[in-house]
């Protein structure tokens, strides 16, 4: 994955105010419930919101990230000591195959380039049992999302608890399907502190292809949180596949 950019522990302290739950988490909920499954992994936790969320009695649930400062945040949330917490990729999975379900939300797979989602794909394959399950959503490059993420676009002002903030995203690169932006984040005393992220879009074909050769099956791709057809003004992918 990329270099954190949610290293600044004052600005991981707004992440879940900016990202709170909606739709995606109470997707993920009721698959994890559909499923009755007993052993949960959310890859890419982040802050663990949804993480937290998904415990239930007599299931484990399994948060991995690879920012230190987000599962630090994570760990210290209500209801954290129920969640075992791991820093890491994929590759600090356990090849036990005995998961239920997998999950990647909030976009994070974007963040896996091209050499890195094959690898992936196969450490969640290894994690899982046969038949379980990996869900997982990420953008639609033909929403082509990026370009309205422009300094005019996205410029807002206000004040948070680490005091008011400017904040807007400009990208600088986009090509074959690698985006690039900056996120600026003004604080009161005029530090403009800029974090760089680069996201990969792929075609929801390229996403089967992939699921399929690292030992994936029935693979389905919806355009919304409701089932609904994937069409050009879809802005998401919802993802879901078995493992064989």
């Amino acid at each position: 994955m990329i270099d954190d950019p949610y290293r600044d522990v004052e600005l991981v302290q707004l992440y879940d105010l900016d990202n709170p739950g909606g739709e995606d988490h109470d997707y993920y909920r009721a698959l994890a419930d559909e499923l009755g499954a007993r052993s949960v992994i959310d890859l890419g936790c982040g802050t663990g919101l949804l993480t937290r969320s998904l415990v239930r009695p007599g299931r484990t649930v399994l948060g991995v990230d690879p920012s230190r400062t987000m599962l630090d945040f994570a760990r210290s949330q209500p209801g954290a000591e129920a969640v075992t917490w791991v820093f890491g990729d994929a590759t600090a999975l356990s090849p036990t195959g005995t998961a239920d379900l997998a999950v990647c939300t909030g976009n994070a797979i974007m963040h896996l380039a091209p050499d890195e989602l094959p690898a992936t794909l196969s450490a969640l394959a290894r994690a899982l049992r046969a038949g379980g399950v990996f869900a997982f959503e990420a953008r639609n490059p033909a929403y082509r999302e990026w370009e309205r993420w422009s300094p005019a676009a996205t410029y807002a002002e206000r004040i948070t608890p680490v005091g008011r903030l400017r904040e807007w995203l400009d990208v600088t690169e986009a090509e074959d399907g690698r985006v690039t932006f900056d996120a600026h984040n003004v604080f009161p005393d005029g530090e403009d502190r800029v974090y760089t992220s680069v996201l990969h879009f792929r075609s929801s074909e390229r996403f089967r292809q992939a699921l399929e050769s690292a030992g994936f099956t029935d693979v389905v791709c919806d355009g919304d949180w409701r089932g609904g057809p994937v069409e050009d003004g879809s802005r998401l992918f919802v993802f879901r596949a078995r493992r064989v």
